[in-house]
């Protein structure tokens, strides 16, 4: 099995991987169901059923060639910005930045696609901050303007620029020293890390949490959940090392980085959403809520994650 595993491209392992993780969960909660009837599975029920479905999804889009995967991750930008946008209260005058908001995303994922690392880079940074700036004051209400330009701006960096170093990273040369390893396989390597330190942290804090690190912010975050997720992830990050140039300590050192990194992204929405008053930013995934409560994590690992990669492995 283990000779079989290796004759197949990188991805390839990460898939059975997958299938053989989410197969496990399934028949743990299975066993548990049927070992203790008396407690509520519900909810673990409904996100294991959404673990296959997204699962399915994203290795399909990332199997696809590269314009349709970065199709797939402009349609996430799009979906996450438009529940974020939704949430906000907006005025009439902001309608025309809000479009521009919208028309920039297509854009942004065009860099991405011609590979113009100079344009994607600034584009939203510096072009959109000023356009949407430019846009509101032509609205000629003053009433609100600080805080309209400041938070579609700030969704556009997060929802938008955050999450295009996803795709961004599609085109990366593979790495000759080490076959099967480019792009594709560091997204993989992405997704897989953040998202199981987004598991682990639950299942510790679920177990064994006590001390709330930001109780006002998300009381359910604790300092056993935080540590327990991080130390289990960097643990588990070995067993997919091969989808990467990293040697073992750095690998350790890059899934600390990239989950302290998701943690502070996860904070960061959950600070959003008490302000805006709702537990979910939407509905999309059962047991998920929306699609942004799903990459809030990746808006700040993925930027991480990119950066590391481009100033030590890539030119």
């Amino acid at each position: 099995m283990l000779e079989f595993l290796r004759t197949l491209e990188p991805q390839w392992r990460m898939a059975i991987i997958v299938l053989v993780v989410l197969a496990l969960a399934s028949v743990v909660l299975a066993v548990l169901r049927r070992a203790r009837p008396e407690r509520d599975y519900r909810e673990l029920t409904a996100r294991t059923r959404s673990w296959w479905i997204m699962a399915s999804v994203f290795f399909a889009a990332v199997g696809l060639s590269n314009l349709l995967s970065i199709g797939f991750f402009a349609l996430m930008s799009f979906w996450a910005m438009k529940e974020y946008i939704t949430l906000l209260e907006t005025r009439p005058a902001d309608h025309g930045a809000l479009v521009l908001a919208f028309l920039c995303i297509p854009v942004q994922y065009v860099w991405v696609a011609q590979e113009w690392y100079g344009m994607f880079v600034i584009f939203i940074p510096v072009y959109m901050f000023l356009g949407l700036a430019t846009r509101l004051v032509l609205a000629g209400e003053t009433r609100g303007f600080v805080s309209s330009m400041a938070q579609i701006h700030w969704g556009l960096m997060a929802l938008v620029f955050g999450l295009s170093h996803m795709s961004y990273l599609l085109t990366a040369d593979a790495n000759p020293d080490l076959p099967g390893v480019d792009g594709r396989t560091l997204v993989l390597f992405l997704v897989f890390v953040v998202e199981m330190s987004d598991v682990f942290q639950y299942v510790w804090g679920k177990s064994f949490g006590r001390r709330k690190i930001i109780p006002t912010v998300s009381p359910n975050k604790t300092w056993e959940g935080l540590l327990g997720g991080i130390a289990s992830t960097m643990l588990v990050s070995l067993a997919i090392r091969f989808l990467t140039p990293f040697s073992v300590l750095e690998c350790l050192a890059v899934v600390l980085l990239v989950t302290v990194a998701g943690f502070f992204g996860g904070a960061v929405m959950s600070a959003i959403k008490r302000d805006f008053g709702v537990k979910d930013f939407g509905r999309l995934i059962p047991g998920h809520g929306g699609m942004l409560d799903r990459v809030d994590s990746l808006c700040f690992a993925a930027p991480v994650f990119f950066h590391y990669l481009a100033y030590f492995h890539y030119d």
